[in-house]
């Protein structure tokens, strides 16, 4: 079955340092995700999850860290509990932040891959895009 990947960039006026410590630190990552609790040692080989509450249904997504360069990017896989598939390894997209200094601001590049349809990349895209302007808006101030 061929899938389609989604590709975000965004500029964020604060430094790399900044914005890595907002995508990786817990306490800040409840602030601006819908108040998902992350769970995760950032060690290759270990688990990622997102729990929490999203309309009144309790939600726990999984996922592995699969990759990572501290300060410049991190790749997970990531299994949504609302997806509706079954968890299991052809069910799970692949998470890819990746940052890059552009002087005093950085460029956040999002990727999420293995995406059914053009309805479910709008859906990625949109959750994409207010969680990343959330997290610009906590960390800009």
């Amino acid at each position: 079955m061929e899938t389609l990947t989604l590709n975000l960039s965004f500029i964020i006026n604060a430094s790399t340092q900044k914005v890595w410590h907002a995508l990786t630190e817990p306490e800040i990552v409840k602030q601006y995700f819908f108040g998902t609790k992350l769970e995760t040692s950032w060690n290759v080989g270990d688990p990622i999850t997102f729990s929490g509450e999203w309309d009144g249904k309790a939600y726990v997504d999984t996922g592995t860290i699969l990759q990572i360069e501290v300060g410049k990017s991190v790749t997970y896989n990531y299994w949504s509990s609302f997806s509706g598939k079954e968890d299991k390894p052809e069910n799970y997209a692949n998470i890819v932040y990746r940052l890059d200094e552009e002087g005093n601001q950085t460029k956040l590049t999002v990727q999420q891959d293995r995406i059914a349809d053009k309805e479910a990349l709008e859906h990625s895209e949109q959750n994409w895009k207010m969680v990343v302007n959330s997290m610009k808006e906590l960390i800009e101030k």
